[in-house]
C-alpha cells in the first residue's frame, strides 16, 4: 500500500502539520499491511508514540486523527468509512481516551487503563490508548504505564501526548520506548483558512483571529466566535499600561482571577449538570417504586464522588484558563521588547501596536524584561500549586513596579 498522500481525508485536521501528518500516515499504512500479515519496512510502525508541540498546535487532534487512521478499513484515514466516523466521534470500542480531570493522571486510573489495553482488538484493527496530557502522570502512574509500554500486546498502540519530551514532561524510560512526532506553531495563514473553510468565520475575522492566537488553534476559533473572550483579552491586555496607582495591583490582579473563574465556570456549568443528570438516572436515583429509598442513597453517595471530580476538573480549568491570559500578557511584553530593540521581528498582538510603541518608549529594557520575567515566574509559582491569587497579586506589584 502507497504512503497516504497528506492533509485529505481525516489528515486535513491536522492545520499547518503537513510533515507530522506524512509521517503518521506513512506509520498507518504500514500498520494496515502488519494486520494483513504483509510484509513492512523496519521500523515502519512501533507501539508507542509521543505527540509533542506546543500549546495550540494540536497535539490530541494528531493523536485522534492517527487512532482513526489505525482503525480505517483503508489503512489511509479516509475519514468516510465506520472505522474513522467512530473514532473522531470518541465512541469506538477500541481506543480508549484518558483526558485528565484533574490536576493529575492516577496510578489506580492507568492501571486500569493498561488491563483494558491488553485485550484484543473487538471490532478494530487495533487497541488504541491514547493519554492527554501525559506530562499530568504521577509517579506512580508512569510506572505503571512503563510496564505496559516495555512489554505490550500485539495489536495495542500507546499514543502520548505532551509539550515536549524533556524529562519534566515524560520520563526519560518512557520517553526511549516512543517514537517521537513533533508538531510544530501553525502559521497564521493555514488557521485563517481552516476558521474559514471548516467554521465558516468571516474572512476578515478569521485572519484577525489566526494573527493575535499565537499559533494556537483552538484560542483563534474561540476568538473568532466567543464575544466574551475578545471581552476577556481586551481587560487582560489593558493591565500593562493600567498599573497607574497602587490600588490598581488588587484592582487588575482580581479582573485577572475574576476573568478566568468565570470562563472555567462557563465551560464547566453546563457539563457538570447533565453528568449529574446522567449519573442519577443510571443510577435509578430518579425512579419511583419499591426499594427507590435505596437507589437513591447509593445515587446521591456516587453523586457526591461525581462532584468531588468536577471540583477538581473546575480547579484545572480554571488554572489552565489562568494560564491563557498569563501567555497573553508575557507575549505582550515579548512584543514591546521586540519593538524597543527594533528588531522588526512580527508581534504577536498586531492589533494592539500603539500600545505597545507607548510601553517601548517609556520602559528601559531591563525594567520591560523584569515585567516578562515576573509573568513567567508567575505561570511556574501557580503550576507549583501556589495559591493563583496569591501568585497574581505578586506578580502584578513587579509589573507596576518595573
Amino acid at each position: 500500500m502507497t504512503e497516504a498522500p497528506a492533509l485529505i481525508g481525516v489528515w486535513k485536521q491536522l492545520v499547518g502539520q503537513e510533515p507530522a501528518a506524512r509521517t503518521l500516515s506513512t506509520a498507518s499504512a504500514a500498520a494496515t499491511r502488519i494486520v494483513e500479515n504483509q510484509p513492512v519496512a523496519p521500523g515502519a510502525m512501533t507501539h508507542a508514540w509521543l505527540i509533542t508541540g506546543p500549546p495550540g498546535s494540536g497535539r490530541s487532534t494528531a493523536a485522534r486523527v492517527f487512532a482513526a487512521a489505525l482503525q480505517c478499513s483503508t489503512g489511509t484515514g479516509c475519514g468516510e468509512c465506520p472505522g474513522c466516523r467512530t473514532v473522531l466521534a470518541g465512541t469506538h470500542a477500541d481506543v480508549k481516551l484518558v483526558v485528565p480531570e484533574g490536576l493529575s493522571i492516577s496510578v489506580a486510573e492507568m492501571r486500569s487503563l493498561v488491563q483494558a489495553a491488553a485485550r484484543r482488538p473487538t471490532t478494530g484493527k487495533w487497541q488504541v490508548v491514547i493519554i492527554e496530557d501525559s506530562d499530568r502522570l504521577t509517579e506512580g502512574a508512569s510506572n505503571a504505564l512503563l510496564k505496559a509500554v516495555e512489554e505490550p500486546p500485539d495489536r495495542t498502540v500507546f499514543l502520548l501526548c505532551a509539550p515536549s519530551d524533556h524529562p519534566d514532561d515524560v520520563s526519560v524510560t518512557i520517553r526511549s520506548r516512543c517514537r517521537l512526532v513533533t508538531l510544530r506553531t501553525p502559521p497564521p495563514e493555514a488557521i485563517a483558512q481552516v476558521l474559514m473553510e471548516r467554521d465558516g468565520i468571516d474572512p476578515e475575522r478569521a485572519r484577525w483571529a489566526a494573527s493575535v492566537s499565537s499559533g494556537h488553534v483552538g484560542r483563534a476559533r474561540r476568538l473568532a466566535t466567543d464575544e466574551a473572550a475578545r471581552q476577556r483579552r481586551a481587560t487582560v491586555l489593558r493591565i500593562p499600561l493600567g498599573l497607574r496607582r497602587p490600588s490598581d495591583v488588587f484592582t487588575c490582579a482580581d479582573q485577572l482571577i475574576s476573568a478566568a473563574e468565570a470562563d472555567a465556570g462557563e465551560e464547566s456549568k453546563v457539563r457538570d449538570e447533565a453528568e449529574r443528570s446522567e449519573l442519577r438516572t443510571a443510577m435509578g436515583g430518579d425512579g419511583i417504586g419499591k426499594g427507590v429509598a435505596g437507589a437513591k442513597r447509593a445515587a446521591e453517595a456516587a453523586v457526591k464522588q461525581l462532584e468531588k471530580r468536577q471540583k477538581s476538573r473546575a480547579t484545572r480549568t480554571q488554572r489552565d484558563t489562568l494560564d491563557l491570559a498569563l501567555v497573553d500578557l508575557a507575549a505582550f511584553y515579548r512584543d514591546v521588547l521586540v519593538t524597543a530593540s527594533g528588531a522588526g521581528a512580527t508581534l504577536n498582538h498586531p492589533d494592539h501596536a500603539s500600545e505597545i510603541a507607548q510601553a517601548a518608549s517609556a520602559w528601559a529594557p531591563d525594567s520591560i524584561l523584569r515585567r516578562l520575567e515576573a509573568v513567567l515566574e508567575c505561570r511556574e509559582a501557580i503550576d507549583l500549586n501556589v495559591k493563583p491569587r496569591i501568585a497574581v497579586e505578586a506578580m502584578v506589584t513587579t509589573l507596576r513596579q518595573g
